[in-house]
């Protein structure tokens, strides 16, 4: 698996766990945080290379995800996966920086915000997860994030799952619209169908939604630029229930609707997310972008 897709940036030790950080361009700072069962391949497909003449860019492997080892084997809370992206960051010695989070990734990027403001200049929300949700996340979730799911019915879908499904899989979360062409291949769809994976993955979707409600209780704090694009039509993470409350309780969140778009904006509308990224920094006064 490493042979096919291998790292294509630095893995760090930070306290024994592997970090891998893949970074490029120059300027002010921008940490790019992928959604749930990503890596920080989706990011390089496209939108960094429109951002690296502006900024320097760093996308992370989330924790257990990608090139990233898990902290522990019962789903990393966004507040833990901040604080060893956190880490790495000074590691690489990076200042304030404009959070950019995708989906689960927002959260992370919110909880970072939260925990360390020194290093959150501002934050840009791709469809990001925000608030507590109604309901729970059915029973695929459930039985995978369970002792003997994650021993018996995980290794049994990676070893099973045929290529197909995982494309369909992927039409799924980028729906109504279309998957450009040679994405798939490029993120590595087997990255994500190993076991460890599919089970620090299940296990941190799983249990977002309590780590969510406490995160939500501290919102007031956030008083940085915060910049939201989320599609009207997003069904994993709908506006409605995540972008417009929040939005209506943190006076700093603007937030830009996408008519018709679904849950991977800054694929399908990648000129609006980098406005977006581009507003942040500029509100943040960060040098050479405006502000």
């Amino acid at each position: 698996m490493p042979g096919r897709f291998p790292p294509t940036g630095d893995v760090l030790d930070i306290g024994g766990t592997a970090v891998h950080a893949h970074q490029d361009g120059t300027g002010p700072d921008l940490i790019l945080l992928h959604g749930a069962g990503g890596n920080t391949r989706d990011f390089t497909f496209d939108l960094m290379g429109r951002l690296t003449d502006r900024f320097r860019v760093t996308a992370f492997d989330r924790p257990g995800l990608g090139h990233t080892d898990p902290l522990h084997p019962h789903g990393e809370s966004p507040a833990e996966q901040a604080a060893v992206l956190e880490a790495a960051a000074k590691r690489l010695g990076l200042g304030p920086a404009v959070l950019v989070g995708h989906s689960f990734g927002g959260a992370v990027a919110l909880a970072w915000a939260l925990d360390f403001p020194q290093r959150a200049a501002a934050i840009v929300s791709l469809a990001g997860a925000a608030m507590p949700w109604p309901g729970g996340l059915g029973p695929f979730y459930d039985i995978l994030s369970s002792r003997l799911g994650g021993a018996v019915v995980v290794p049994l879908i990676s070893a099973l799952a045929p290529r197909a499904l995982a494309h369909r899989s992927i039409a799924r979360i980028f729906a109504p619209d279309p998957v450009p062409q040679g994405y798939a291949d490029h993120i590595g769809i087997e990255l994500a169908l190993r076991p460890d994976t599919l089970r620090a993955n299940t296990r941190q979707v799983n249990g977002l939604k309590p780590h969510i409600r406490a995160m939500a209780a501290r919102y007031d704090a956030l008083t940085l630029p915060i910049e939201i694009l989320h599609g009207t039509a997003d069904e994993i993470v709908p506006p409605a229930i995540h972008s417009r409350p929040f939005a209506a309780q943190v006076p700093t969140a603007n937030l830009t609707e996408l008519p018709g778009v679904g849950h991977m904006p800054h694929h399908a509308r990648p000129q609006e997310a980098v406005a977006a990224i581009h507003r942040a920094a500029a509100r943040a006064g960060l040098p050479g972008t405006g502000g």
